[in-house]
This record gives structure tokens, sequence and C-alpha cells, in this order.
């Protein structure tokens, strides 16, 4: 059987895995208004990471007061962070159950590597995992096309584009509203979206 696009995907992140870490370590993450944002709104808060990569947004939620379950799918990633001494479990979101319930889930830089049939499975299970009125923290890079790009690694990654309108729609679909958002573009409809949602109670 063929691997699907998300497979492959993973296997370029396995064969770059330390050199992604060593690129974006940083004491104040990309996403750190959201990371911030999730904090303030459920402090205190179990969280699921899905995607935790190197665990640096990961770290800072430590370091702001909530226990975070931390995940991936690449063995590269799970490895490195093992060997940072944290504790980082193997999770595939499309095909695992993921647990909970939890207060929050977070999922940053992941989604636009999964397809808009997994899409949808995933946010159903994201909201499947949360407590009544918890909540969701995501990014997706804003746009509509679909397809595989080379990163500057030379490795090639699934890549899927969606408008903020396309998102939240789906984001409803699995009963989840945003709450809050920001972008870092806010010209026009590319650069990146980070939202906050909540579960309907």
């Amino acid at each position: 059987m063929e691997p699907t696009n998300n497979q492959r995907t993973v296997e370029s992140y396995e064969v770059i895995a330390e050199e992604y870490a060593r690129d974006t370590q940083s004491d104040n993450p990309v996403l750190a208004s959201g990371l911030t944002q999730l904090a303030k709104t459920v402090p205190g808060a179990h969280v699921l990471e899905i995607g935790s990569g190197p665990g640096w947004d990961a770290d800072f939620l430590d370091k702001s007061g909530l226990t975070v379950r931390r995940t991936d799918i690449t063995q590269g990633f799970i490895d490195f962070q093992r060997n940072r001494g944290k504790e980082v479990d193997r999770l595939d979101a499309i095909n695992d159950e993921l647990g909970g319930p939890y207060d929050a889930v977070v999922c940053l830089h992941v989604l636009q590597h999964v397809e808009a049939d997994d899409l949808t499975v995933v946010l159903l299970k994201v909201a499947a995992s949360l407590r009544p009125g918890g909540r969701f923290l995501v990014s997706i890079p804003l746009g509509e096309e679909a397809g595989w790009q080379e990163g500057e690694s030379g490795k090639q990654y699934y890549r899927a584009l969606r408008t903020e309108d396309d998102f939240t729609a789906t984001l409803a679909r699995a009963g989840l509203s945003t709450e809050w958002s920001e972008r870092s573009n806010q010209e026009d409809e590319t650069g990146w979206l980070c939202l906050l949602a909540e579960l309907g109670r």
C-alpha cells in the first residue's frame, strides 16, 4: 500500500528532526501570544499537545503553570524530547484515540499537513477529548491551494492551505466556536491564523 501524504510528510520530518529543533529553539515561541492567551483562559489546565515537535511550546506552557501531555507521531522528535528528559507519547491524531477528557488541546503548525477528509476526523476527535467548555488552540497557514512543497532542507512536505471562513466553519461543525484569533499578516488572506476555540457546554 502506498504511504499517505501525511505519512510521507512524517518521513521527511524524521530526517530533519534535530535540525528543525535547533532552528526553532527560542525562549519566545513564534505563537507566544496564543500560548499566553490559553494560559490566561484556562489557568492550571491539563493540556494535550498534538505534534509537540521539539517541545518548545510545551516548555512555555509548563512555565505558565499548565500540565502538558506531549505527543508526536515523528520518532525523531520523540527521541529528541526524551533526550531532554521529557516524557512524550507517540500519537497519530488521525488513527489513534486522543484520550481525555482534557481542559485544552494544543495543535500548532500541524494541521497544514492533514488532508481535508482527515481534518474533519481530527477535529471531531479533539472535540470528543475535551471537557465541556474546554479550549482548542490551533494554527493554520491561510490560502486555498494544496500540494507538495520543498523546504529549505530539500525534503518535501504536503501542505493544505485553508481560508479562515472555511476553517472556522469546519471547527463549528465539530462543536468548536472561536473566541480569540490573531493573524500573522493583517493585510491580506495569506500568512498564519492562530485561534482559540471553545467547545460548547
